[in-house]
């Protein structure tokens, strides 16, 4: 009997606008751009093309015996980088086509793309689009390369820098790309193919490289299994009726079947109500009593508490402990956690396994992880870092927003940083935490004594003595109670016991503030009247430890520093040496 081969599933990703929709409109003949909001796709979205169509648009093919039954295509948001399609065992798609505009180039959404297919290591091909906006271009034959050859000499030279340019950028990021047409070795070079789905340019080249490398180097992989697995996508409402729209991309589903979804807790085993599967180059589903894999499907379950995006299911056979132990080891070890760190929310599993992942790269440790908004526990737990672990006091949302409970919480001690791209969201808290490093190190600095420049203001005397009250202005640094002063010469004053502003007690009074300050011991008349400037008085090794630290420091601070320094020195000469 002879093995069923079933459709490869093919994503196509790639930066916001670089045209994603419009090259799958190109292969599918449809015009699903115009209908979505500002020209944006907003979910994701699945096409099967059966091979019948495709051999229609592609009469190159009627010569190549192929094996596989056409594509399913997966249109994704560029803004979520397709990181949520996974499945047990790896990544869901088996091919996946990378989408730059040829003008612009690799934008910060395509490196994360690139990133997350290397991390997964799904085969890719390069469409280049957008060739129609290049300068002078114009469309002279159907044959690809024959019309690079057709074009003017200038547009040829844009075309050629351009193309090389982009050569460049991928040889970064460890790829041997040529234009598809000089590609030697598929499994050693990376196929570009200069396309347009505007003008339609490219697009047989694009879908006959995808044909041949289905047929070379995936058909073992797309060999039919006996369980019908899948991947939940999207969870949805519509009226009354709760559907999932999943991607089967195993065996053959039966609506008589019951499936069983893995969840964070207890798996959930459901009945299939009703099944739908998506029809051939459309966006619309049929109902159906049976579905082959790969296919976009559509079920309203019976029991759908709980189900979450980018979760597996599986056909269930009393098979509870196998589902539990096979999810147990799938995520358990991608999502382990560690004894101190951050905290993680994203929209799906997939999400989350592609965050954490990239999370793991940096070398950032994380305490707790999940699915969904993040809420008041979340919450709970990153003010738990506060006291000892005061860098990692953040919640990281990755396509996910605050529930109506943390709307309303005072947040000020904790921070939640949110972004829908992985590559900007870890950019910014890389940011975070070294700023907050700094900050911590900085207090724990200044906890040992300030670096501050005072003037006295002799026309503000409160108190001549027990103890003298009188005023200050904050030339640089910052001024505390506690801190010991001495004169310029290097000759010790006093403590100072406290400190004033508008007749309030403060605790800190900071550059360019006219504070009342008391110093005990000291009667003004008789020690100050001379004096016209106080600095703080450290010790030897404190001057060494603000030097070591003097990237903390603001330039007001360091030049009293080594004002300081200059003093002592003239006490000692080898004070500071």
């Amino acid at each position: 009997m002879k093995e069923i081969i079933r459709q490869p599933i093919v994503t196509v990703a790639g930066h916001v606008d670089h045209g994603k929709t419009t090259i799958l409109d190109s292969i599918r003949n449809s015009n699903v751009y115009d209908s979505e909001a500002g020209g944006i796709t907003q979910k994701i979205s699945f096409t099967k093309v059966p091979i019948e169509n495709i051999r229609k648009r592609c009469s190159q093919l009627d010569c190549l015996e192929l094996d596989i039954p056409g594509f399913l295509f997966i249109d994704t948001p560029g803004h979520a980088a397709f990181s949520h399609l996974r499945k047990r065992g790896g990544a869901l798609a088996d091919l996946a086509v990378l989408l730059i505009d040829i003008n612009d180039g690799i934008k910060p959404q395509t490196q994360e793309v690139i990133q997350i297919l290397k991390l997964n290591k799904i085969p890719f091909v390069v469409a280049l689009n957008k060739i129609d906006n290049i300068s002078g271009w114009r469309k002279q034959s159907d044959n690809l390369k024959e019309n690079i050859d057709k074009q003017s000499e200038n547009t040829r030279l844009s075309f050629n820098e351009k193309l090389l340019t982009i050569v460049g950028s991928l040889y970064h990021h460890g790829f041997n790309a040529k234009p598809f047409y000089e590609v030697s070795d598929f499994k050693s070079q990376l196929a570009l193919i200069p396309c347009s789905g505007k003008t339609g340019e490219g697009i047989n080249e694009l879908i006959l490289t995808l044909c041949g490398l289905s047929q070379k180097f995936l058909k073992e992989n797309l060999k039919l299994g006996k369980e019908a697995k899948g991947v939940i996508l999207e969870v949805k409402k519509e009226k009354t009726m709760q559907y999932a729209e999943a991607i089967l991309y195993d065996g053959v589903l039966n609506s008589s079947d019951e499936i069983i979804v893995a969840s964070f807790d207890e798996p959930i085993v459901s009945k299939i109500r009703v099944l739908e599967e998506i029809r051939p180059v459309s966006d619309k589903f049929k109902p159906a009593d049976e579905v082959s894999a790969a296919n976009g499907i559509r079920m309203q379950l019976i029991n759908s508490e709980g189900v979450l995006p980018g979760m597996p299911f599986s056909v269930f056979n009393d098979n509870l402990d196998k589902v539990k132990e096979e999810f147990k080891k799938e995520v358990g070890e991608k999502l382990k956690t560690d004894s101190k760190g951050l905290i993680v929310k994203a929209d799906s599993l997939g999400s989350l396994e592609a965050l954490v992942g990239m999370l793991r790269v940096e070398g950032i440790k994380i305490i707790k992880s999940g699915i969904g908004l993040i809420n008041k526990k979340d919450v709970i737990s990153a003010r738990a870092n506060l006291r000892e672990d005061s860098e990692n006091a953040l919640i990281l949302g990755f396509n996910v927003e605050e529930d109506s409970e943390v709307k309303e919480m005072d947040l000020k001690d904790i921070k939640i940083l949110k972004n829908d791209v992985i590559y900007k969201l870890i950019e910014d808290l890389v940011e975070w935490q070294g700023l907050k490093r700094d900050e911590i190190r900085r207090k724990k600095l200044m906890g040992l004594t300030s670096v501050c420049k005072l003037s006295v203001l002799h026309q503000y005397v409160f108190r001549a003595s027990n103890p003298a009250v009188f005023g200050v202005r904050v030339e640089a640094g910052r001024l505390k109670p506690g801190i010991k002063l001495m004169d310029g010469s290097g000759n010790p004053i006093a403590k100072v016991k406290g400190i004033q502003e508008n007749q309030k007690k403060i605790e800190e009074a900071v550059v360019g503030s006219e504070v009342a300050m008391s110093l005990p011991g000291i009667n003004f008349e008789r020690q100050m009247t001379e004096i016209n400037e106080l600095y703080s008085e450290i010790s030897e090794k404190q001057f060494r430890d603000f030097k070591d630290n003097k990237d903390l420091l603001d330039s007001g601070e360091m030049k009293v520093l080594q004002k300081i320094a200059q003093i002592k020195r003239a006490q000692d000469g080898t004070w500071g040496v």
